[in-house]
């Protein structure tokens, strides 16, 4: 990536469907959007189109929720791996830069444990699409809350055992699952520097981060808010990021989508 890409989580609200997102994202001056495959993995052709004729923007995928690598059923463990598989088979199809999800629940299992299947499980993952030629960068993501798998650790040590894989930082992710720390420049900063020191410039240069407000409580994220309702500090976020040069996507999930993904690439241009 060549500069730091602000990004919709789906289709801007003041667009009618795929036909017009693109030429609304044109007026916002925003860069692309976060096709959200909510429910499963399913578009048309017609969306195809739309997508491959602008291949100015920006495309990233978000996996359906309904995925758990770590569920206690080997049906819904495969249908998990499944998931992920079809994600990223719909980024190569759609162009897209990289793809993300949130990967497994705790479920009572302590956490070396839990490493171990994760690694498992994305060996599975990565050895099926490196047999179909799919190279997508595989992002799991830090999640919000305590009962989920993803603190940044883990998923830095997950990404050291796959050349694909690297994380998805989603910062107000961490700012609830940790009770409202990480929320100044320097925490931030400390955030950057760590993935920097633990998987090298390849992670500053071909970032992948979710942004919002958010409501949380002492189990973690609640909600997500718009930022004028939130107590999330993007400002200082947007200082470290020109800090590093960070280079990828910024996907705003607030709920006004295109309103705060506009705050947020004026602010940054204005630093």
């Amino acid at each position: 990536m060549d500069k730091l890409y602000f990004l919709t989580a789906g289709i801007p609200s003041c667009a009618k469907d795929y036909s017009n997102a693109f030429e609304k994202l044109d007026e916002l001056n925003l860069d692309g959007l976060e096709v959200e495959f909510v429910h499963g993995v399913r578009y048309s052709e017609k969306t195809k189109e739309y997508i491959l004729n602008r291949k100015d923007k920006i495309i990233t995928h978000h996996g359906p929720y309904y995925i758990n690598l770590n569920a206690k059923e080997d049906d819904k463990i495969s249908a998990s791996i499944k998931r992920v598989l079809d994600t990223a088979r719909a980024g190569k199809d759609l162009g897209a830069y990289s793809i993300t999800y949130h990967a497994a629940f705790y479920l009572g299992d302590d956490k070396k444990t839990l490493m171990k299947r994760m690694i498992e499980r994305h060996q599975i993952i990565i050895d099926t699409l490196k047999e179909e030629d799919n190279n997508i960068w595989i992002r799991p993501e830090t999640t919000g809350k305590k009962s989920q798998w993803g603190e940044l650790d883990e998923i830095i040590e997950l990404s050291k055992h796959f050349s694909q894989i690297l994380p998805c930082i989603d910062f107000a992710h961490i700012h609830a699952r940790e009770n409202g720390k990480f929320n100044t420049y320097d925490e931030f900063c400390h955030i950057l520097e760590h993935l920097g020191e633990e998987l090298g410039d390849i992670a500053l240069n071909n970032f992948h981060g979710h942004v919002a407000g958010i409501k949380y409580t002492d189990k973690g994220e609640k909600n997500h808010l718009i930022f004028e309702e939130s107590d999330f500090n993007y400002k200082d976020l947007l200082r470290a990021m020109k800090k590093f040069n960070i280079k990828g996507t910024l996907t705003c999930e607030s709920p006004n989508i295109e309103t705060d993904t506009k705050i947020l690439k004026d602010y940054y241009l204005s630093l």
